[in-house]
Protein backbone atom coordinates (compact mmCIF):
# COMPACT_ATOMS: atom_id res chain seq x y z
CA UNK A 1 0.00 0.00 0.00
CA UNK A 2 1.47 3.13 -1.11
CA UNK A 3 2.58 5.67 1.92
CA UNK A 4 -0.43 7.88 3.97
CA UNK A 5 -0.92 11.33 3.15
CA UNK A 6 -1.74 13.54 5.52
CA UNK A 7 -5.88 13.52 5.17
CA UNK A 8 -5.08 9.95 5.30
CA UNK A 9 -3.23 9.87 8.56
CA UNK A 10 -5.89 12.69 9.74
CA UNK A 11 -8.70 9.93 9.08
CA UNK A 12 -6.80 7.24 11.64
CA UNK A 13 -7.05 10.02 13.93
CA UNK A 14 -10.61 10.64 13.33
CA UNK A 15 -11.04 6.58 13.40
CA UNK A 16 -9.07 6.18 16.75
CA UNK A 17 -11.02 8.63 18.60
CA UNK A 18 -14.45 7.21 17.25
CA UNK A 19 -13.22 3.64 19.07
CA UNK A 20 -12.07 5.42 21.90
CA UNK A 21 -15.70 7.36 22.50
CA UNK A 22 -17.60 5.21 20.47
CA UNK A 23 -19.67 8.00 20.37
CA UNK A 24 -20.09 9.81 16.57
CA UNK A 25 -21.32 13.55 18.56
CA UNK A 26 -18.66 12.96 21.70
CA UNK A 27 -15.70 12.50 18.91
CA UNK A 28 -17.40 15.28 16.95
CA UNK A 29 -17.01 17.37 20.22
CA UNK A 30 -13.47 16.26 21.14
CA UNK A 31 -12.23 17.19 17.69
CA UNK A 32 -13.75 20.44 17.30
CA UNK A 33 -15.52 19.21 13.86
CA UNK A 34 -19.23 17.98 12.91
CA UNK A 35 -20.35 14.48 13.01
CA UNK A 36 -21.43 14.58 9.29
CA UNK A 37 -17.36 15.76 8.93
CA UNK A 38 -16.74 12.58 10.95
CA UNK A 39 -18.57 10.13 9.26
CA UNK A 40 -17.73 11.33 5.76
CA UNK A 41 -14.32 10.66 6.83
CA UNK A 42 -15.19 7.12 8.02
CA UNK A 43 -16.90 6.75 4.46
CA UNK A 44 -13.25 7.53 2.68
CA UNK A 45 -11.19 5.53 4.98
CA UNK A 46 -13.30 2.39 4.40
CA UNK A 47 -13.52 3.09 1.32
CA UNK A 48 -9.65 3.28 0.55
CA UNK A 49 -8.85 0.56 2.62
CA UNK A 50 -11.84 -1.77 1.05
CA UNK A 51 -12.70 -3.19 4.62
CA UNK A 52 -15.65 -2.36 6.98
CA UNK A 53 -13.78 -0.50 10.38
CA UNK A 54 -17.17 0.61 12.34
CA UNK A 55 -20.50 -0.64 13.25
CA UNK A 56 -23.20 2.19 13.71
CA UNK A 57 -26.52 1.97 15.26
CA UNK A 58 -28.85 4.55 16.92
CA UNK A 59 -27.63 3.51 19.79
CA UNK A 60 -23.84 3.22 19.75
CA UNK A 61 -20.52 2.41 17.79
CA UNK A 62 -18.81 -0.51 17.64
CA UNK A 63 -15.47 -1.65 16.07
CA UNK A 64 -15.84 -4.62 13.77
CA UNK A 65 -13.23 -7.40 14.24
CA UNK A 66 -10.60 -5.74 11.62
CA UNK A 67 -11.40 -2.64 13.15
CA UNK A 68 -10.56 -3.66 16.45
CA UNK A 69 -7.48 -5.07 15.43
CA UNK A 70 -6.29 -1.94 13.42
CA UNK A 71 -7.28 0.00 16.30
CA UNK A 72 -4.56 -2.09 18.54
CA UNK A 73 -1.60 -1.89 15.95
CA UNK A 74 -2.59 1.98 15.07
CA UNK A 75 -2.40 2.65 19.67
CA UNK A 76 0.77 1.96 19.46
CA UNK A 77 2.01 3.93 16.50
CA UNK A 78 0.08 6.93 17.51
CA UNK A 79 1.97 6.30 20.67
CA UNK A 80 5.17 6.31 19.26
CA UNK A 81 4.51 9.55 17.16
CA UNK A 82 3.34 11.25 20.50
CA UNK A 83 6.56 10.40 22.13
CA UNK A 84 8.71 11.14 19.54
CA UNK A 85 7.00 14.98 19.56
CA UNK A 86 7.02 15.16 23.43
CA UNK A 87 10.81 14.38 23.27
CA UNK A 88 11.27 17.80 21.07
CA UNK A 89 10.39 19.78 24.25
CA UNK A 90 13.90 19.69 25.52
CA UNK A 91 14.35 21.12 22.14
CA UNK A 92 12.36 24.13 22.65
CA UNK A 93 12.63 27.25 25.19
CA UNK A 94 8.60 26.54 25.96
CA UNK A 95 5.97 23.66 25.27
CA UNK A 96 4.08 23.77 22.46
CA UNK A 97 0.62 22.31 22.00
CA UNK A 98 -2.73 21.24 23.59
CA UNK A 99 -3.32 20.01 27.32
CA UNK A 100 -6.39 18.58 27.76
CA UNK A 101 -7.09 18.33 31.96
CA UNK A 102 -10.25 16.86 33.67
CA UNK A 103 -10.11 18.52 37.64
CA UNK A 104 -12.56 18.98 40.57
CA UNK A 105 -14.00 22.31 41.34
CA UNK A 106 -11.93 22.95 44.51
CA UNK A 107 -8.45 22.43 42.81
CA UNK A 108 -9.43 24.59 39.58
CA UNK A 109 -10.17 27.01 42.61
CA UNK A 110 -7.05 26.21 44.42
CA UNK A 111 -4.85 25.33 42.35
CA UNK A 112 -5.31 26.26 38.50
CA UNK A 113 -6.51 29.89 39.05
CA UNK A 114 -3.74 31.35 40.99
CA UNK A 115 -1.41 29.98 38.93
CA UNK A 116 -2.39 30.48 35.20
CA UNK A 117 -1.93 34.07 34.63
CA UNK A 118 1.82 33.21 35.32
CA UNK A 119 1.30 30.31 33.86
CA UNK A 120 0.46 31.87 30.18
CA UNK A 121 2.56 34.58 30.64
CA UNK A 122 5.46 31.81 30.68
CA UNK A 123 4.29 29.42 28.15
CA UNK A 124 1.85 31.76 25.54
CA UNK A 125 2.14 28.94 23.11
CA UNK A 126 0.57 26.22 24.88
CA UNK A 127 -3.13 25.34 24.89
CA UNK A 128 -5.09 24.61 27.75
CA UNK A 129 -8.43 22.76 28.14
CA UNK A 130 -10.17 22.43 31.23
CA UNK A 131 -13.07 20.26 32.12
CA UNK A 132 -14.13 21.64 35.82
CA UNK A 133 -16.52 18.55 37.16
CA UNK A 134 -16.97 16.55 40.38
CA UNK A 135 -17.75 13.59 39.33
CA UNK A 136 -15.22 10.50 38.39
CA UNK A 137 -14.43 10.21 35.07
CA UNK A 138 -11.89 7.56 33.16
CA UNK A 139 -9.63 10.48 31.45
CA UNK A 140 -8.56 7.75 29.42
CA UNK A 141 -11.85 7.41 27.85
CA UNK A 142 -12.84 10.74 27.59
CA UNK A 143 -9.86 12.26 25.87
CA UNK A 144 -7.91 13.94 28.37
CA UNK A 145 -4.72 14.04 28.72
CA UNK A 146 -4.42 14.10 32.40
CA UNK A 147 -6.36 14.87 35.85
CA UNK A 148 -6.50 16.31 39.41
CA UNK A 149 -7.80 14.11 42.46
CA UNK A 150 -7.45 13.43 45.75
CA UNK A 151 -4.53 11.31 46.46
CA UNK A 152 -6.56 8.18 47.65
CA UNK A 153 -8.81 8.12 44.66
CA UNK A 154 -6.36 7.84 41.72
CA UNK A 155 -6.69 4.82 39.42
CA UNK A 156 -4.28 2.21 40.43
CA UNK A 157 -2.73 1.92 36.95
CA UNK A 158 -2.16 5.64 36.92
CA UNK A 159 0.64 7.80 37.53
CA UNK A 160 0.29 9.93 40.45
CA UNK A 161 1.84 13.02 41.48
CA UNK A 162 0.96 15.01 44.20
CA UNK A 163 0.87 18.94 44.45
CA UNK A 164 0.28 19.79 47.60
CA UNK A 165 0.86 19.27 51.48
CA UNK A 166 -1.76 16.90 53.34
CA UNK A 167 -5.00 18.19 52.95
CA UNK A 168 -7.02 19.15 56.34
CA UNK A 169 -10.56 18.83 56.46
CA UNK A 170 -12.82 21.11 58.84
CA UNK A 171 -16.62 21.99 59.91
CA UNK A 172 -17.16 25.26 59.39
CA UNK A 173 -20.58 27.73 60.50
CA UNK A 174 -21.57 30.98 60.51
CA UNK A 175 -21.65 32.81 63.52
CA UNK A 176 -24.81 33.55 62.78
CA UNK A 177 -25.71 30.26 62.67
CA UNK A 178 -23.69 29.18 65.81
CA UNK A 179 -25.68 32.13 67.80
CA UNK A 180 -29.23 30.44 66.68
CA UNK A 181 -28.25 26.80 67.09
CA UNK A 182 -25.51 26.49 69.46
CA UNK A 183 -22.19 24.91 68.85
CA UNK A 184 -21.65 21.46 68.92
CA UNK A 185 -19.31 20.19 71.52
CA UNK A 186 -18.63 16.49 70.36
CA UNK A 187 -19.56 14.83 66.70
CA UNK A 188 -22.85 13.42 68.22
CA UNK A 189 -24.06 16.69 68.71
CA UNK A 190 -24.02 17.17 64.65
CA UNK A 191 -26.83 14.97 64.45
CA UNK A 192 -28.93 17.38 66.09
CA UNK A 193 -28.02 20.04 63.60
CA UNK A 194 -28.80 20.90 60.22
CA UNK A 195 -25.64 19.58 58.30
CA UNK A 196 -24.78 20.19 54.22
CA UNK A 197 -24.69 16.78 53.30
CA UNK A 198 -22.20 16.07 49.86
CA UNK A 199 -22.77 13.87 47.28
CA UNK A 200 -20.36 12.13 45.69
CA UNK A 201 -20.02 11.80 41.76
CA UNK A 202 -22.36 8.51 41.75
CA UNK A 203 -24.75 10.51 43.98
CA UNK A 204 -24.11 8.46 47.12
CA UNK A 205 -24.07 10.27 50.37
CA UNK A 206 -20.50 11.48 52.21
CA UNK A 207 -20.04 10.43 55.66
CA UNK A 208 -18.21 13.37 57.20
CA UNK A 209 -14.47 11.70 58.38
CA UNK A 210 -13.93 13.14 61.99
CA UNK A 211 -10.74 12.70 63.74
CA UNK A 212 -7.45 10.61 62.75
CA UNK A 213 -6.05 7.48 63.88
CA UNK A 214 -8.15 5.16 66.44
CA UNK A 215 -10.89 7.47 67.59
CA UNK A 216 -11.15 8.38 63.96
CA UNK A 217 -15.43 8.08 63.12
CA UNK A 218 -17.43 9.04 59.89
CA UNK A 219 -20.98 10.65 60.40
CA UNK A 220 -23.53 10.05 58.34
CA UNK A 221 -25.11 13.88 58.77
CA UNK A 222 -28.74 14.73 58.55
CA UNK A 223 -29.78 18.14 56.82
CA UNK A 224 -32.02 19.56 54.57
CA UNK A 225 -29.57 20.74 51.44
CA UNK A 226 -27.34 18.00 49.45
CA UNK A 227 -25.31 18.87 46.62
CA UNK A 228 -22.31 17.37 44.66
CA UNK A 229 -19.91 20.75 44.35
CA UNK A 230 -18.26 22.69 47.28
CA UNK A 231 -20.20 26.61 45.99
CA UNK A 232 -23.17 26.04 46.87
CA UNK A 233 -22.95 24.21 50.24
CA UNK A 234 -20.51 27.19 51.56
CA UNK A 235 -22.97 29.48 50.15
CA UNK A 236 -25.73 28.10 51.78
CA UNK A 237 -22.82 28.38 55.21
CA UNK A 238 -22.52 31.46 54.49
CA UNK A 239 -25.92 32.25 54.72
CA UNK A 240 -26.62 30.69 58.28
CA UNK A 241 -28.32 27.78 57.18
CA UNK A 242 -26.27 24.85 58.86
CA UNK A 243 -23.08 23.49 59.08
CA UNK A 244 -20.63 22.72 56.26
CA UNK A 245 -17.25 19.87 55.89
CA UNK A 246 -14.49 21.29 53.64
CA UNK A 247 -11.28 21.73 53.22
CA UNK A 248 -9.67 24.28 55.32
CA UNK A 249 -7.85 25.69 52.33
CA UNK A 250 -11.12 25.93 50.53
CA UNK A 251 -12.64 28.59 53.75
CA UNK A 252 -9.51 30.04 54.18
CA UNK A 253 -10.42 34.00 53.62
CA UNK A 254 -13.42 33.32 55.21
CA UNK A 255 -12.35 32.30 58.43
CA UNK A 256 -9.98 35.21 58.34
CA UNK A 257 -12.54 37.45 57.69
CA UNK A 258 -14.45 35.65 60.75
CA UNK A 259 -17.82 35.38 58.09
CA UNK A 260 -17.27 31.58 59.16
CA UNK A 261 -15.80 29.67 62.20
CA UNK A 262 -14.20 26.44 62.53
CA UNK A 263 -16.72 24.06 64.64
CA UNK A 264 -15.24 20.75 66.45
CA UNK A 265 -11.44 21.69 65.65
CA UNK A 266 -10.29 19.03 67.28
CA UNK A 267 -12.10 16.73 65.34
CA UNK A 268 -10.27 18.12 62.49
CA UNK A 269 -8.86 15.01 59.79
CA UNK A 270 -5.64 14.88 57.45
CA UNK A 271 -6.80 13.54 54.51
CA UNK A 272 -4.81 12.60 50.78
CA UNK A 273 -3.33 15.72 48.84
CA UNK A 274 -4.30 16.47 45.67
CA UNK A 275 -2.49 14.99 43.19
CA UNK A 276 -1.77 15.01 38.87
CA UNK A 277 -3.13 11.78 37.35
CA UNK A 278 -1.72 10.40 33.93
CA UNK A 279 -1.87 7.23 32.02
CA UNK A 280 1.30 5.28 33.15
CA UNK A 281 1.91 4.19 29.40
CA UNK A 282 1.40 7.74 28.19
CA UNK A 283 4.62 10.34 27.56
CA UNK A 284 4.25 13.41 29.80
CA UNK A 285 2.72 15.32 27.24
CA UNK A 286 3.05 19.39 26.74
CA UNK A 287 3.17 21.32 29.53
CA UNK A 288 2.09 19.01 31.80
CA UNK A 289 5.26 19.28 33.97
CA UNK A 290 5.49 23.15 33.82
CA UNK A 291 2.32 23.02 34.96
CA UNK A 292 2.73 20.32 38.07
CA UNK A 293 5.60 22.48 38.83
CA UNK A 294 3.69 26.02 39.30
CA UNK A 295 1.13 24.69 41.40
CA UNK A 296 3.38 23.34 43.49
CA UNK A 297 5.78 26.70 43.72
CA UNK A 298 2.64 27.84 45.42
CA UNK A 299 3.52 25.85 48.59
CA UNK A 300 -0.07 24.31 49.45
Amino acid sequence: MPAFTRAELADLNVFMTIVRRRSFRQSAIELGVTTSALSHAMKNLESRLGVKLLNRTSRSVVPTQAGSALAERLEQGFQTIAEALAELDVHRDAPIGRLRLNVPRDASRLLLGPVLPGFFARYPELQLEVAVEDRMVDIVADGFDAGIRYGGTVPRDMIAMPLTGELRWIVVASPDYLSRRGRPQVPEDLLHHQCMRIRLGDNTPYKWELGDGPQAIHLDVPGSLGANETDILLQATLDGLGLAYCLELRVAEELRSGRLETVLPEWSSMGPPFCMYYPSRRQAQPGLRQLIESIRALGL
